[in-house]
């Protein structure tokens, strides 16, 4: 059975999980409504990972015998002045989930609760990739700048993204 403390912690992670999906969708709008597919579908593929975080955390907390009590959800910014600024604010996002998923696992650790802390270890490699991966892609517009033609290459790279879900047991 998992504590009270831990139920609610992980609870706020199910909300934050979806929140970072939302946030991610409203980019895929942004950058749909500036011509960009290539950057909307990355977003979008975004999307799609953050809800099935959001999944293995609810899908988590049940197996353990607590109780999900999903919350309102916060209203992401909907407008950006670049195609930059977007993905540095999904950096930076990532940087602060990096920190939540960290509670997490020192929460866990201070309960002694050993299977939360293995749940929660795909997560932390996760993290690394999630930062890794926006922050490149924030290098590469900030190197492209106010060129067109580098902008119009990036979003035909970006078109390719898929999604490929986790391994059905990747988080426990």
């Amino acid at each position: 059975m998992i504590s009270d403390t831990m139920q609610a912690a992980l609870n706020d992670q199910i909300n934050a999980e979806l929140y970072s999906s939302y946030l991610y969708l409203s980019m895929a709008a942004y950058y749909q409504d500036s011509d960009l597919p290539g950057f909307a579908n990355w977003m979008r593929m975004q999307t799609l990972e953050e809800g099935v975080h959001a999944t293995m955390f609810f899908d988590f907390l049940i197996e353990r015998g607590g109780r999900v009590l999903l919350q309102p959800i916060a209203g992401p910014p909907t407008a950006w002045d670049s195609p930059l600024a977007p993905f540095e604010q999904a950096y930076e996002h990532e940087t602060v989930v990096t920190r939540r998923i960290n509670d997490l696992v020192t929460l866990a650790l201070e309960e002694r609760d050993h299977a939360t802390v293995t749940f929660l270890d795909w997560f932390v490699r996760e993290q690394v990739e999630e930062e890794a991966s926006a922050l490149a892609i924030v290098k590469q517009l900030r190197m492209i700048g106010d060129d067109r033609g580098g902008l119009f290459m990036l979003d035909r790279e970006l078109a390719a993204r898929v999604f490929t879900p986790p391994a059905a047991n990747a988080a426990g």
